[in-house]
Order: structure tokens, then sequence, then C-alpha cells
């Protein structure tokens, strides 16, 4: 296939000016392929030669002005248009398309659970070419106008209002100017709730059945959706840009979510079938603020080409934690963030793979590499970035400047130079140094304070290892007086500005010093942090006691940082979890905690003479936070420490009881997320066969269940089971993207080193010929969830450095190498510093 670069896409939009696309699908063809008929409106600036994209299983015809054009010239995915004459224009073309069970172009699901079928498009970045021909690249926007036919019992969804005129087809109002990747269409026997908001049209959406599950969390998705479009009608100038508004989650999505004019689908394990914690809630309603964000930055004003991937990124993740700060109940959303997403910035920036947030155009040159950058950089760093920027310039010039690039760019593109031009309209502060600083250089700095104390006063100065700019909150704390039972209280002195580097110069204070001073307190910047040893000694006993949990999260990743730098022992990391998650009070900190330290420091940084010793550590604070909450008052952290026991169990006993009983003593009950959870704990421990899994499949045959049976299986520590489990991934292409990834999450455990060892040298060769066959949504999933990544040896580090050398691999997977073996490379490091 081939793949878009940036010059080819300047030509064409030069060449070219794109009307409207008139686009009529016939869903009703059968189970492999559906019928797509469309027909484009354009304009030659110039007389030359230029291209359509397409990817049919069959192309029927296509014509030009009328004329027939021969179907053979088809070369991969592209049809040559040439001798174009300067003036208007209209091809035709009638092709039969492929349906995708991969996540890409139009996804086919059929649900176990009632045997419905369900229809979605997510067309980013190149896959409109599955769904229908199109001049595809983002800076040529138009008018889409869409009829579709279905079978008569199933909704038509998609970018505007759609209207059922009869027989199964439905039409679907014209957009206003969008870009072809953001076109969509959700064809099913939807469930929906519908209702009316500020003179338009809401509605969510799900399949059949989970309708239940939809219905109980209704209200508090709509309730959320009405508050967030009320105060983005408060910050933004511009109304809501296009005639309705649908949420629809989708079965088998790969990404978080996707914003659709009109209609955002998100995947549908946002639809809770089981208990979650309200942390969880938290990040849901933080997706639906974040792609109602994109309505006007993404949607509105589009980037002109995908190195300004980050303008659509970036503000959309800034923008959904504040706004949903603002506007809901989850007032303490940088919290979540601070330990939850910028974890991902600050691994992203530290490896051979890093790039700027907003790159050079020379290095996105084609519509393969800019897919790359859909990573913690272009997401979590840049909403830090936008963070300090706001902090920096002041929220109200921040918002003048948006309000600014709406105004001069609705339903056209815009690139960086035009935003930066329309910040800087808005504040005498010099916004291009600042961007060239912060969006165009690579790395993390770190802030390292220095405190002296002389003739009762004291001073700090900061040292930054870096070269950006930071203006940051400093946080001076002393010893609270209290006889409260356990870790020590602080009570914060006093919280002063410090601008890094410009007042580097020591900053005097009256009185002793802290006991306790933290830079970057309530995290605004984006940098790791250091303390000077004395408040690190303050940290290690008090953390817990520290009154903000913003100020705990600093200091949480701060630990973190210096883990994966080798310069804090991973036992100490757990101990101080042990010691201080029974007082945590913050939810989203104790998940984050508890997750870094089982997926990281107990499996991949111990090393397996030490695990039996981590896991206990890990195993009695999940028994300490159970105990904690035995009274009923804390159901999120009871359900999270009860996860977290049932991964780090070792022995059966305990869990199998909680499975034959169907509930933990004093609660909660077992519903299926934490069935499956036990019952795949259990077939890594040997404590449960192929009947035990086959009987909870036949209790629960949903989709979900379907892949826990499939991560069940993979995870037996048999050789049978290894090898069905490896034959279902590399070799049988039948499998969809949901029930790849949960077989390999099954595969690779760090308990069955021993058995899997001679499929690790296998990995890399299979994994680049799956890659080749079945694309980028298999390849990127095949580097995330099948990599070994339980092999921390040198053998499989040279194995890895080995691969990235082949030439055949395609740029999603070989990404998804880099990072993986960097962080192999990472975890031996640290295992060697101790």
């Amino acid at each position: 296939m081939s793949v878009l670069t940036r010059d080819e896409a300047q030509t064409r939009a030069q060449l070219l000016d794109v009307h409207r696309y008139t686009i009529d699908l016939d869903l009703t063809t059968g189970e492999d392929t559906f019928d797509s008929r469309t027909v484009i409106q354009f304009t030659a600036l110039a007389a030359g030669d230029t291209f359509v994209e397409l990817k049919p299983a069959t192309l029927r015809s296509i014509s030009l002005d009328g004329h027939p054009l021969d179907p053979a010239d088809l070369t991969e995915n592209r049809y040559p248009l040439t001798a174009l004459t300067a003036g208007p224009h209209e091809l035709r073309i009638d092709a039969a398309m492929r349906y995708s069970r991969t996540g890409e172009g139009m996804h086919r699901f059929t649900d176990p659970t009632d045997g419905e079928t369900y229809l979605y498009t997510q067309l980013f970045m190149e896959d409109v070419q599955r769904v229908f021909a199109a001049f595809d690249q983002p800076d040529l926007k138009s008018v889409f106008a869409l009829t579709v036919t279905a079978p008569e019992d199933w909704t038509v969804l998609g970018n505007g209002i759609a209207d059922h005129t009869g027989n199964g087809r439905w039409a679907i109002a014209p957009t206003p100017l969008i870009s072809t990747y953001l076109v969509a269409v959700a064809a099913g026997p939807w469930h929906s709730v519908t209702t009316q908001h500020a003179g338009l049209p809401f509605g969510i959406h799900c399949r059949r059945s989970l309708a239940p599950h939809l219905d109980a969390d209704a209200d508090e998705i709509l309730d959320i959706t009405r508050a967030c479009f009320d105060r983005y009608h408060e910050k933004f100038d511009e109304p809501y840009p296009f005639d309705s508004y649908d949420q629809a989650f989708v079965p088998e999505f790969n990404a978080g979510a996707m914003e659709n004019p009109g209609l955002v689908t998100f995947r549908d394990e946002f639809i809770y079938r089981s208990a979650v914690t309200d942390t969880e809630r938290q990040t849901r309603a933080m997706v639906i603020s974040h792609e109602m964000a994109h309505m006007w930055f993404g949607d509105l004003v589009t980037l002109a080409w995908w190195d300004d991937i980050w303008l659509n990124e970036s503000f959309a993740e800034y923008m959904g934690y504040q706004t949903l700060t603002e506007a809901t109940r989850f007032t303490d959303t940088w919290v979540d963030f601070g330990v939850a997403r910028k974890g991902w910035g600050y691994d992203a920036d530290q490896r051979p793979s890093t790039h700027p947030v907003a790159p050079d155009p020379a290095a996105v040159p084609d519509t393969a590499s800019a897919m790359l950058n859909f990573d913690g950089i272009s997401y979590a760093k840049g909403a830090s970035a936008l963070r300090q920027l706001v902090t920096w310039l002041g929220e109200k010039d921040f918002l003048t400047g948006i309000n600014t690039h709406f105004a001069r760019h609705k339903f056209a593109n815009a690139t960086l130079a035009d935003f930066i031009d329309n910040l800087a309209s808005a504040t005498d502060r010099n916004v291009h140094a600042w961007a060239d600083q912060w969006l165009r250089t690579t790395g993390v700095d770190t802030l390292t304070p220095h405190i002296d104390e002389s003739d009762g006063a004291w001073s700090i100065t900061v040292d930054q290892h870096g070269h950006r700019p930071h203006r940051i909150a400093v946080g001076a704390y002393d010893h609270a007086i209290d006889t409260q039972p356990g870790p020590d209280r602080l009570i914060l002195r006093d919280r002063f500005e410090l601008d890094v580097p410009h007042n580097n110069t020591a900053k005097h204070h009256t009185g002793r010093r802290p006991a306790l001073v933290v830079p970057n307190d309530n995290d605004l910047t984006y940098a790791k942090v250091r303390l000077d040893p004395e408040s690190w000694n303050t940290a290690l006993h008090t953390l817990s006691g520290i009154p903000d949990a913003l100020t705990r999260a600093v200091i949480w990743n701060t630990a973190r940082d210096m883990v994966r730098d080798g310069e804090l022992h991973p036992t100490t990391y757990l101990r101080t979890a042990r010691t201080h998650l029974p007082h945590e009070t913050d939810l989203a900190l104790v998940q984050g905690v508890l997750t870094f330290a089982d997926t990281q420091i107990t499996r991949r940084y111990t090393t397996p003479g030490n695990r039996p010793a981590a896991h206990a550590t890990l195993t009695d604070l999940c028994r300490d936070l159970i105990r904690r909450t035995e009274d009923g008052t804390n159901p999120g952290l009871r359900l999270t420490a009860v996860r977290h026991l049932i991964d780090a169990a070792t022995q059966p006993d305990t869990i199998q009881d909680w499975l034959t009983n169907g509930s933990v003593p004093g609660g909660p009950e077992l519903d299926p997320e934490l069935r499956w959870r036990i019952l795949t704990r259990l077939a890594v421990l040997g404590a449960t066969d192929e009947t035990a899994i086959a009987t909870e499949l036949e209790h629960d045959p949903s989709a979900t269940g379907q892949e826990g049976a499939a991560r069940c299986r993979a995870a037996l520590p048999t050789p049978e089971a290894k090898a069905a489990a490896w034959h279902s991934l590399f070799n049988d292409d039948t499998l969809s993207n949901y029930l790849f990834s949960a077989t390999a999450q099954g595969f690779w455990q760090p308990e069955q080193a021993g058995l899997v060892h001679t499929y690790v040298p296998r990995y890399y060769p299979e994994a680049t010929a799956l890659a080749a066959r079945r694309g980028p949504a298999i390849a990127e999933a095949a580097g995330r969830y099948a990599f070994p990544h339980y092999a921390i040896d040198t053998d499989n580090l040279h194995h890895g450095e080995q691969a990235l050398n082949d030439p055949t691999l395609i740029p999603a997977l070989h990404r998804k190498l880099t990072d993986q073996i960097d962080d192999l490379r990472r975890a031996l490091a640290v295992r060697n510093a101790h």
C-alpha cells in the first residue's frame, strides 16, 4: 500500500478544491463486504495530474465527468487521475469494500451474547479508503452527505441528524466542512437513550446486551455531557458547530474514543457491567470531556498536516481535565493526571523514540510516520506543557488567544505557527520563544532544590538539569503537633512561586527551615523532581500525612522516577507503599501506586530470587487495605485492594475460596470482571483447567467473557496451552483485535519463564511477519501485549536489538519494539544497580 507523503498532500492541496462527497453505503450485501458508491465534486485549480485513494475488495466502475475509466488502473490504494483540466469535475466510484475485524475502516462485530451484529467506522489517518473513495488528507475539507441501507430493524447514526426514510434507508444530514478522517457511521440494533440540550438532540447508544448497564449510568453520562457542553460555551466564543451530539459506545474499539463531529465513538468498556471505582468513573468523564473539546480543536479547526497532531490531542487532553474539574463533581482530576497520565509522558520522553511535542515537519514525511506520534508525548507531555503555559500566561490571555484562533480558522485548517501567532496576539509575553523551548525540544528536565539554613533564616535555590523555563510553586511544610495514629502529619507553612532558571538566585525566608520543601508543588510544570536529603527523609516517613493530594502525587512520581533511574531500591518503594497507602485518602493515588508496584516493581524490576518477598509485601499491603475497608465506607478502595490481591496471589487457596463462594468475605460479591480475574490468576498458578474455563464461559458467554476465556487458556502453564495460544496469535489471522490482545495478555507470565523461554527468540520474526500481513492495528497489539515483557535478560535484549535492524519491520511495530526494548534495557539496569 502507498502511504501519503507530506509533499504529495501539499501538491494535491494546491491543485484541488473539494466541494462535496455524496456517499451511498449498502450494508445488506453479506458478512464479508458492503457496497460503497461515491460521487466527489471538486474543482481543479489548474491543469494537472493527481490521484484518489481507495482500498476496495472489488472496484466495479469509475468515471470522471461521465466518461468511464478502466478499474484495472487502480494500483495498490491509488487511482490515477491524469490530464485534469482546470475547472469543475465529478468523479463517480462504485466498489465493494471489505469489513474489518481489526477496528480499522468499517468494523463488523457479532455479539456472542445475542447474535446481533453491529458496524461502525474508524477512519482515522488513512482508513477512510477502506470505506469510500476520497482525496484523503486533512486539509482538503469538504461537505459529506451520506445515505445508508441497513437491515430494517437497525438504527443508523452519523455525523448529522439521521432520518429513516423507509425500507432500511437512512439519510444523514450533510456536514459542514470537515476532514475525511472525521466522517463516521455506526449501524446496528442500538439501544439508545436520547434527550435534548441547548436546542440540540443528544443521544447515547450501546449494543442491546449492554442496555441495562447503560440505563444504570445514563443520567451520570448525560449530566457530565451537558455540564461540559455548557462550560465549553462559557470558555469559547464559537458555538458548538454541528447539528447534534451522539455518543456511541462500540465494541472492539482500538482507541479510548474518537472525536467524530456529532458522533463520538467510545470503547464500550466504558459501559460498566461490573463494579468500578469512582476514579474509573472519573476517567470515563474525562474522556467525554476530552472528546467534546475536539469539537472545536480538531473538528472546527483542523491541523493542515499530521506533524501538528499535538494541536488536537494536547489541547483536548488539557481541556478535558481542566473542564471536568471546573464543571463536574470530579474536582481532583489533576491528581489522576499526575499519577496515571504524566508518567506515560515522562517514560516516552526518555526513550530513543522520543520526539518534540511539535516535531519538525521533516520528521513527519508521511502518514505512516505520523501515526507513531500518538503517544505519551502528544497527549500527556503536550497537556502538561499547556498547563505550564496557562500558569505562565494566565488563563484569561490563554483563552483570548484560543478564541482568536477559532475565529480566524473555523471550518478550515491551521498550523503551529497560526496557533502561536494567535496566542501571541493576546499577550505581551514572548510566546514564540516559549514555544521553541517547550514544543520544539525533547527530554525531561530535572529540578533539584538546595536548602541553606543560617542565622534564623532559610533559603532555596533550584538547580535545573535541562533547558526549559519553568514557573513552579514551592511548598514549605512543617510537622503538625497532634496525637493522631499513623504517620506524622504535615501542615503547609508557605507556598510561593519561582521562575526557573530566571529566579535561580537564592530565595530567602525567615524562620528555621521547613521539614519538607517540595519544588513543583501542585504539579504545575513538566519536570522530574528530586528533593533535598532532609526533605526526602521527611517524605518517606510522612507521605500520607501531606495535606494536599496533588503534592503527594508529585512525591510519588519522584519515587517512581528514582526507581526507574536506579536511585531508589524497588524494595524501598514497596515498603513506602506498605507504610502509607493504608492511610491514603485519594483513590487515584492508591490505584496509581499499586499499579506501578504490581506491573513494574514486582514483575520487572525485582529479580526472580527477590520476587516472593516483593509479592508478600504487596499482598500484605492489599490485606491492610481490605481490613481498613471492612466497615463498608470505601467500596472503591476495597475493590482496588481485592483486584490487586488477586493479581499478586502466589497461592491459590484464598482466591479459589472466593470463586467457589461467589464473594469476598465482607464483600464485594464477585461480578464477571472479578470472576475472570481470579480464574486468570488460578490459571497462571496451575490451579484450574479447561473444564473450569469452559464452565465459566457458559455462565458468561459475552464478548468480555470470550476475552476472559482466551486470556485464561493462554495463561495455563502447560506446553499444549502455550502452543495453542501461540498458534492463535501468529498463525490464525481470524482473531479479532480484542481476542488477539486477550490471548497475548495471558501468554507471558513471570512465573512461567522456564516454560516459555523457547518462544522468546521466535517472537521477533513471527511478529514481524504478522504485522506485515495484518497491518498497523494488529502490529500495535503484537508490540504492546505479545512482547515477552518478563524475559528480563540479555538474551531477550540481544534478540530485540537484532530485530530492530530488520528492514521488513513496518513502522507501527518498529516503534513499539523500540520502546519495549528500551524498557527492557532499563529494567536490566535497575536490577543491576542494586
